[in-house]
């Protein structure tokens, strides 16, 4: 496919992990080798490894991009100017031991004129130490621009990409992939991409994974099917840019911004094979499991992708939704119940009410809950659990989610001093009263 493809004629190869091959123009993919003496076409054959070469074969990702220059073509780095995207834990941050909320990070404002994807990222909380492979950052971008003749790409992590407002076309080397609102994107570390608005000013959240990539959990007693099924997420099919012409690549490495120009496209990929590669997924294909008996369950059944850490089941990050579902339990406080966690919990919500939180949690806004914080429903939520009618109730038109870590968050000294902060949020718990009744 010649880029640039529009939204009604786009395509998707499936599978999560899957081994994938893609050529826009017919006979550009060697066959039997991956890098011959003279690819075909004249193309240089390039490799991207997003695992070390001797990673498990079940846990190695690697692509062969089939190229009209290889990414080595570029111009010198120069410093560049992006002070709202941090990386890991400021330790000078006096973390306070109480829960935070942000009310909707407003799109508008001097901050955010003209700011394209990169440009209008900021980190809201993380944790972890991008040198050191391990945590993440909990992010929020407010775009206003698309990106035209510039490009991106991240050396620190992988990116979880969680729209709220407004649909995001990316073109990464691989392909094109359109994510709206309910859907989700992961790019991995490394993959040159750019983001086109074509809803206009636009709103999300983003995961900045630095420890191990991504991957479905597993089922265990479950079985082999349930939650989130390898084949509904989707992988792009190639597509390449017209070349001519100055291009800006702004990179991420080490914590630091870099730009350099180029003369033609990074998006020049004719061919491609591998099992790295950006996907998508829609949320609603996510197959919820929940209690037909007694109790809630724990919210880990609700997990869609795991990264994990060095201590078996207990993450470096969990990403967990909660979408439309049924609640049928029996004699049970329905909403989830009140809690001190080992996992720190990063919180949002794309559309719709959070059953816990009915009236101070919006979307586009953003919650807290650090390791051993205490949290759960307020006030009003309590009240209306404790005397409802237990019938079958189905909980529509929402989706909230966690960045759940084993790490503490961090939030950075912008999100502190946000407007957005909620400095009242300890407030909806102060209603509930002693009942205790000897």
């Amino acid at each position: 496919m010649h880029y640039p493809p529009t939204a009604t004629n786009l395509h998707y190869q499936a599978g999560f992990g899957n081994e994938h091959a893609s050529e826009a123009v017919a006979g550009a993919l060697p066959q039997g080798c991956n890098s011959p003496q003279r690819a075909p076409l004249d193309l240089y054959p390039e490799l991207i490894s997003g695992t070390a070469f001797t990673a498990p074969r079940h846990e190695n990702r690697r692509s062969w991009l089939y190229r009209r220059q290889p990414s080595v073509v570029s111009g010198r780095y120069q410093p560049y100017a992006q002070t709202g995207w941090s990386t890991g834990a400021d330790r000078a941050i006096a973390l306070p031991p109480e829960p935070l909320r942000w009310h909707p990070i407003p799109l508008d404002g001097a901050e955010t004129a003209g700011a394209d994807f990169v440009d209008g990222m900021c980190t809201l909380a993380a944790n972890g130490d991008a040198e050191a492979q391990v945590g993440i950052g909990s992010l929020v971008y407010r775009a206003n621009r698309s990106m035209q003749r510039r490009a991106f790409v991240n050396a620190d992590g992988e990116l979880l990409i969680v729209p709220q407002q407004g649909r995001l076309v990316l073109t990464t080397e691989m392909g094109v992939l359109e994510v709206k609102p309910g859907e989700i994107a992961l790019v991995p570390r490394g993959v040159v991409f750019k983001v086109a608005l074509p809803d206009g000013p636009s709103r999300g959240y983003v995961c900045e994974n630095y420890g191990a990539q991504f991957r479905l959990p597993e089922l265990g007693p479950i079985g082999s099917n349930g939650l989130a099924s390898a084949r509904d997420f989707q992988a792009p099919v190639a597509a390449y840019e017209d070349s001519s012409g100055a291009y800006e690549l702004v990179k991420k490495f080490g914590g630091r911004f870099w730009c350099a120009p180029m003369q033609h496209s990074p998006f020049n990929v004719i061919a491609w094979h591998g099992n790295l590669t950006p996907l998508k997924y829609d949320t609603a294909n996510f197959m919820t499991i929940g209690s037909i008996s007694f109790d809630h369950p724990d919210p880990s059944i609700f997990t869609v992708l795991t990264s994990p850490s060095d201590t078996h089941g207990t993450a470096n990050c969990d990403f967990v939704i909660f979408p439309p579902r049924w609640l049928v339990m029996e004699d049970t406080f329905r909403p989830p119940w009140y809690h001190r966690n080992l996992m720190s919990e990063f919180m949002g919500l794309v559309y719709g009410q959070y059953d816990a939180k009915p009236g101070g949690f919006k979307p586009g806004g953003a919650s807290l809950h650090n390791s051993m914080v205490p949290h759960g429903p307020d006030e009003e939520a309590f009240e209306r659990a404790s005397h409802a009618d237990l019938k079958p109730q189905k909980l529509d038109n929402t989706l909230a989610f966690m960045f759940e870590s084993r790490y503490r968050l961090v939030p950075t000294a912008w999100a502190l001093q946000s407007p957005a902060l909620d400095t009242d949020y300890a407030d909806c718990w102060a209603g509930l009263k002693d009942r205790f009744k000897p």
